[in-house]
């Protein structure tokens, strides 16, 4: 049984797998650790996969191509009880991971690296991910889970092997980094940082990381394991402007600074509120999908459950509905009053839009009610 295994990911890393073998190696050997090398192949053509083994690494291949295939391949197969993972580029050193470590024995189940606390050195990251890229993303990691990591894409991170199992990471590309510090989160493990240096690698091709396709996959993550930010506070913001903008409109035409707002706009907030409906339903819809399929705790989405039943919803609906059908009426009415001829659209249109948007509101709510406890069904 070993302590410690470090897996390396590798894809045709044939100028500096062996460096990095050799440097954890040092690493183990210098401070007494019982420990494995594992190299994770991800097909590699360039013969790594033989350097790594004359190096005394044990390889293991990865059927699906991808940086998370890969580590993935190797957290499974590592034996020990703390794992290790840095890119195969040489551009981490092996032989300093004595931090990460420690913290690990001290009882953390997640050790990250943070190449912004320990030095960057010139040259080792593009100035765009290093003062763009890296940082925003890292800042929206932080806004929506409220995660303490100050470098979400770093790629020397330590972690609790068994830990990390529960957490049942799916992702097969770069995005695979993200996913391991939002699930961590979201599951309320310790997570702490270390400095961490940054070197320029020392190959001589290009990078596999694509800045946009690769950064838009990790925003594309944050924000679908975001439904709050992706759908709930929009759709609020949405109803409450749409709401007051209706409000302010329905006792006539607004001049301000010499701009007149009328029916038109009136129409405008009104579609706002049922686009804002929607989008709130969305965000209830995801947080118990996302409950039953695993990826995020279920006990935090139980409180969806108890606010949004069923019931409740059919009276909310069935009111918006009555409120709804209760103008269209006045508006019949009103109509029928004038012998069915023209009426002026300045005064009947504030009767139907908010009649309509409570008519629609009502029956998305209603229906929406029903699809949420088609979902809940499982969780019973």
């Amino acid at each position: 049984m070993y302590e410690l295994s470090i897996v390396i990911p590798c894809l045709n890393e044939a100028e500096t797998i062996g460096t990095c073998i050799d440097k954890s190696r040092t690493f183990l050997e210098r401070n007494g650790v019982a420990g494995e090398i594992i190299v994770a192949d991800n097909g590699s053509t360039d013969g790594s996969q033989e350097i790594a083994g004359r190096h005394g690494a044990r390889v293991v291949h990865a059927k699906e191509r991808g940086y998370g295939s890969a580590l993935s391949a190797g957290i499974n197969a590592a034996g020990g009880t703390y794992v290790i993972i840095g890119d195969a580029d040489d551009s981490y050193d092996f032989t300093a991971l004595e931090p990460f470590l420690t913290k690990l024995r001290e009882g953390y189940d997640i050790v990250m690296g943070n190449r912004f606390k320990g030095g960057i050195k010139p040259n080792a990251m593009p100035l765009l991910h290093q003062y763009l890229g890296n940082p925003v993303l890292t800042f929206i990691g932080r806004l929506f889970f409220k995660s303490p990591v100050g470098d979400f894409h770093c790629g020397l991170r330590g972690f609790r092997k068994s830990a990390v199992e529960r957490l049942n990471l799916r992702t097969t590309g770069m995005e695979f980094a993200s996913e391991m510090i939002v699930k961590a989160t979201l599951h309320k493990l310790r997570i702490t940082e270390v400095p961490t240096s940054l070197s320029p690698d020392g190959r001589s091709r290009p990078s596999h990381l694509r800045t946009w396709r690769d950064g838009w996959r990790h925003l594309r993550f944050l924000l679908l394991y975001s439904p709050d930010w992706l759908f709930l506070y929009p759709g609020v913001a949405m109803i409450a402007f749409g709401t007051v903008m209706m409000m302010w409109l329905l006792p006539g035409p607004r001049a301000v600074y010499g701009v007149t707002f009328n029916i038109h706009t009136l129409l405008y907030a009104a579609m706002a509120v049922i686009l804002g409906v929607q989008t709130v339903s969305f965000a209830v819809f995801s947080r118990v999908f996302a409950a039953g399929a695993g990826l995020v705790p279920q006990g935090g989405q139980m409180w969806i459950m108890k606010l949004f039943t069923l019931e409740r919803g059919i009276l909310v609906g069935v009111t918006l509905i009555l409120i709804g059908a209760a103008g269209s009426t006045y508006g019949f009415v009103y109509w029928r009053a004038e012998k069915f001829g023209q009426l002026d659209p300045s005064y009947v249109m504030r009767l139907i839009i908010p009649a309509l948007t409570a008519l629609t509101a009502g029956f998305q709510v209603v229906f929406s009610s029903f699809f949420l406890s088609v979902l809940s069904l499982k969780h019973r």
